[in-house]
């Protein structure tokens, strides 16, 4: 018979939380980095295409 688990305390779940959203942040702010050298051309490890007018 299914039983349900043990409550878990606030602060344990406030610091998974806070991991999470920390993960999430420095994702952003790596795509953001990785956009910004792509746009100003000084980018050495991510290669676009020129488009030919």
């Amino acid at each position: 018979m299914a039983v349900p688990k043990k409550r878990c305390s606030r602060s344990k779940k406030r610091i998974r939380q806070n991991i999470w959203k920390k993960e999430g942040y420095f994702a952003a702010v790596k795509a953001f980095s990785l956009a910004k050298s792509i746009s100003t051309g000084y980018s050495k490890s991510f290669f676009v295409q020129q488009k030919n007018k």
